[in-house]
């Protein structure tokens, strides 16, 4: 019988996973997907934000603001990619500077740390590739920016690492009560769990109705992207937004960690996990982003990509145990702030069970901390020895990234490792850059097959039944003229 069964391993999941391993606890993941960080997570605007938008009083506002703080001390422990830009929120017209006083004192009352009205000249000297018609702006300089994936990846890693078990392609399809506490149905048979923890994304509201009567609804709200070239990656130098309404903020644009720009999203409502770009969508993506920044060269985008978020019809995140289902906890609703709330929403699930007094002492000898090869940042004499130890690590697959053959093989390695192409650009970065995998793609195919011993045939794209080779046509040995 299992403590603690958590379904869905996004940053919400990775994160109750993280907090949890910190205890002798049973605990173990139920992904449906075939990797962590598959859904919402990966496609994302990447952003940790301040904490200003939400309303005082929710658990919107407090969460943000905590689990912003919280990301920025696991990011640095875990060597999770993490730069703390700031943020500017534009007046683009003299109409719109009510709204950033609301705004700003929005983030006073949520305890915003140094937040601040600029006046048009102050925000255009921060950045002098914004439009002339700014009139102010609101500046936070606690934002920042991370990669989404690699975040939710760590975090599910060391609680592997410290015993939480992590089943992969392993949906629940089935929740039952019982007397010690709850059945769940998977696809390798019943597992027997004293607490769930919802923590399924898009697929909440399906969850929690398995187990409890119908409290929220979920929205799947898709929002397009584009993804731009490192020649446009200092276009700015923070994340710029504008006057948020009532799709959510609205179009942004801004750096990444890896040092490109991203600009969306859009806000168009969908069936499911819905995540294909449409030329309408990228279209007021592009016009939208142009108000802001009118001079992004477009013409850079190396990728257009799609994400889906859990808009709710509550208003605020549903955290709490159902009611009628005790030791059933929902952590669901994870729409912005999400991503910033998440290590907070987290700590939220083990507060329940401490109340329930189900929560043992941690764990005196707990395995914390990470680290990562990242072959290109480090100097000569240390990528020298590294060579001479693994001379994987003299080989450079990845050309636009400068990914090492070591690092794909460290991928596939870790305590989670991948088993897709995609998988492996999660974790290293092969594939991230100009060609978008065109040239090191074959390469890491042939890697996963031979590092994991499967056919060439049953190397995945990403999800399940995205195989990229459909047959043999060539053998070896034989000739074609």
């Amino acid at each position: 019988m299992l403590d603690v069964a958590i379904i869905g391993c996004g940053v919400i999941g990775a994160a109750a996973a993280y907090e949890l391993s910190h205890y002798p606890l049973q605990t173990a993941i139920f992904e449906s997907e075939n990797d962590v960080a598959d859904c919402t997570t990966k496609a994302n605007s990447a952003i940790l934000h301040a904490g200003y938008d939400p309303e005082p009083g929710t658990r919107m506002a407090r969460l943000n603001v905590e689990g912003s703080a919280l990301a920025k001390e696991i990011c640095a422990r875990l060597d999770v990619p993490y730069l703390q830009c700031g943020s500017l929120v534009l007046a683009l017209s003299p109409e719109e500077l009510p709204h950033l006083q609301k705004l700003y004192e929005n983030g006073i009352a949520n305890g915003v740390p140094g937040i601040r009205l600029l006046s048009a000249e102050e925000t255009l000297a921060m950045e002098p590739n914004l439009a002339p018609t700014v009139v102010g702006a609101l500046y936070a300089p606690s934002a920042a920016i991370v990669s989404p994936w690699e975040f939710a990846l760590a975090m599910a890693e060391v609680a592997v690492r410290n015993g939480v078990e992590l089943h992969r392609s392993c949906p629940v399809t089935h929740i039952e009560k019982t007397a010690g506490g709850w059945a769940l149905t998977t696809p390798s048979g019943i597992v027997e769990t004293r607490y769930i923890i919802n923590a399924a994304g898009i697929s909440a509201q399906a969850v929690h109705d398995m187990a409890a009567p119908h409290k929220f609804t979920i929205q799947p709200t898709r929002g397009e992207y584009y993804l731009l070239d490192k020649s446009e990656g200092s276009r700015v130098h923070h994340v710029i937004f504008q006057c948020p309404n009532e799709n959510g903020k609205g179009v942004l644009v801004a750096p990444t960690v890896h040092g490109n720009l991203i600009v969306g999203p859009n806000a168009d409502p969908v069936e499911g996990d819905d995540t294909a770009c449409t030329a309408a969508g990228l279209a007021f993506v592009s016009a939208a982003a142009r108000r802001s920044v009118p001079n992004i060269r477009f013409s850079e985008s190396i990728r257009n990509f799609a994400g889906v978020r859990a808009n709710v019809d509550t208003g605020d995140f549903v955290i709490g145990e159902a009611e009628g289902a005790p030791g059933f906890i929902d952590l669901a609703g994870m729409k912005s702030p999400g991503l910033s709330s998440a290590p907070a929403v987290a700590r939220e699930a083990v507060k329940i069970l401490e109340a329930h007094g189900d929560l043992p002492a941690p764990k005196a000898d707990y395995k914390d901390g990470r680290t990562l090869v990242r072959f290109k940042e480090l100097p000569p004499e240390e990528k020298a020895r590294l060579i001479a130890k693994e001379p994987a690590y003299g080989r450079v697959i990845c050309r636009c990234e400068t990914i090492t053959e070591g690092e794909i093989l460290d991928a596939l390695h870790e305590e989670i490792p991948a088993t897709t192409i995609d998988g492996v650009k999660r974790r290293c970065g092969a594939g991230m850059g100009r060609c978008q995998g065109g040239f090191c793609g074959p390469r890491v195919l042939e890697l996963i097959s031979k590092t994991l011993g499967i056919s060439p045939l049953d190397v995945l794209q990403d999800k399940a039944g995205t195989n990229v080779l459909l047959c043999e046509t060539k053998q070896e040995g034989e000739h074609h003229d």
